[in-house]
């Protein structure tokens, strides 16, 4: 069994930048498959998800419908409480997923991964495939990067991915006011959140 990947968030909604970045960290690593994981109260955003768990569940489902290689787990939703990354890995590797994983992140989130619970055992268990983001400079010296992740940069893994400057809080407020969505997330979503009025309060 080989190397699968996980990817993290909210989804509040899911949209193209996420799929692009799980798309191409499968071409680039062979990975066998990547498990989306919509979070229910990720530590860091306590209070400000905007969907129930079931609507983001919805979204990532119709997301990825027609990739075989795209697979969701409810496994943070139905934990109590906060989910932190570590635990969720080591859940998804008794599940059957694999016995190796990889967490695939931007690289803004990287830079912040030394405030994560067990970022130690996080990095020493599970590979980091990370693209870098626009506006985000690109780190070719190992003493630009953040000092606690200095002795695991054998973890990392640099992905070259065409990322595109979409960030689900902005298409929030597109929809608050009433804004196009399409061409941004996949149609089947965008439907469901017209459907059943999604974020128009937000």
């Amino acid at each position: 069994m080989g190397i699968f990947g996980i990817m993290g968030g909210t989804f509040d909604p899911i949209h193209f930048g996420h799929l692009i970045l799980a798309e191409k960290a499968i071409e680039a690593f062979g990975l066998e498959k990547v498990v989306f994981v919509p979070a229910a109260i990720p530590p860091h955003k306590i209070g400000e998800v905007a969907t129930s768990a079931i609507n983001r569940l919805k979204m990532v489902e119709l997301a990825i419908q027609s990739n075989p290689k795209f697979e969701v787990s409810a496994v943070e939703l139905e934990r109590e409480g906060p989910s932190y990354t570590i635990d969720t890995i080591r859940e998804l590797k008794k599940m059957g997923y694999g016995t190796e994983a990889a967490f695939i992140m931007g690289f803004d989130s990287l830079l912040e991964l030394h405030s994560w619970k067990d970022y130690q055992q996080l990095l020493e268990e599970t590979k980091i495939i990370t693209a870098f983001r626009p506006g985000y400079p690109i780190i070719k010296d190992e003493q630009e990067w953040p000092r606690p992740l200095r002795p695991y940069l054998n973890q990392i893994l640099l992905l070259e991915a065409p990322l595109i400057e979409i960030s689900s809080t902005w298409l929030r407020v597109e929809l608050m006011y009433g804004r196009s969505i399409r061409y941004l997330v996949p149609d089947a979503v965008r439907e469901f959140i017209l459907e059943n009025n999604l974020y128009h309060n937000f």
